[in-house]
């Protein structure tokens, strides 16, 4: 196949190093992120997840999940919502105030006290995310961050940190992706009576 010599070994050079990511994830993050999704799910509060870009894809992707597979596995509503998907509300907070203020305004029009806010940002630096978590814990949520490289401003202002300590955003990425699996298995695992 012409062009593909170059390319050998890549896929296992890649794989190598995700390997070597995922052993750097400290299990105990991994298990209080699952008991804080756990706890908002069972007290009938929100999880709310944002992020931009590649890890707006993972939030979405861990809300329909979550939502899905959780009601189906246990009978018991999982009130997740993303602040990723409504095009018209993003580019109004841009346009109207500014692209910094897309979650933190939408956090305070939707996010009540003891609610869930997960936010994701593989550089943990992402203005409009800090901005977020900021908002949300001056409301009485509870925030989870889930980052990577040296952890950014996320790490400190998240109540709780995920931290990929890798300096690579798509190896951060797959693993944030993970960690909504493993919470969609762990909660579909242990059915709870509605």
């Amino acid at each position: 196949m012409a062009g593909a010599t170059h390319l050998g070994g890549f896929a296992s050079n890649y794989l190598g190093r995700l390997s070597l990511a995922l052993g750097k994830l400290e299990c105990e993050q991994l298990d209080h992120g699952i008991a804080l999704v756990r706890k908002a799910w069972l007290d009938g509060r929100q999880i709310i997840t944002l992020g931009n870009g590649g890890s707006a894809m993972t939030a979405l992707h861990f809300i329909t999940d979550w939502n899905k597979m959780v009601f189906l596995a246990t009978g018991r509503p999982f009130r997740g919502r993303t602040l990723v998907d409504n095009m018209g509300m993003l580019t109004a907070y841009g346009n109207d105030l500014s692209f910094a203020d897309i979650f933190s305004e939408q956090i305070k029009n939707v996010a009540l006290k003891g609610d869930l806010v997960i936010a994701i940002s593989g550089s943990g630096n992402s203005e409009n995310v800090i901005r977020a978590v900021n908002t949300a814990n001056e409301m009485g949520c509870t925030t989870l961050g889930l980052c990577g490289f040296s952890g950014g401003r996320l790490k400190q202002a998240a109540h709780s940190a995920i931290w990929i300590p890798v300096d690579d955003m798509q190896l951060c990425e797959d693993a944030h992706a993970i960690f909504g699996h493993i919470v969609m298995q762990a909660l579909c695992g242990q059915p709870v009576s509605p």
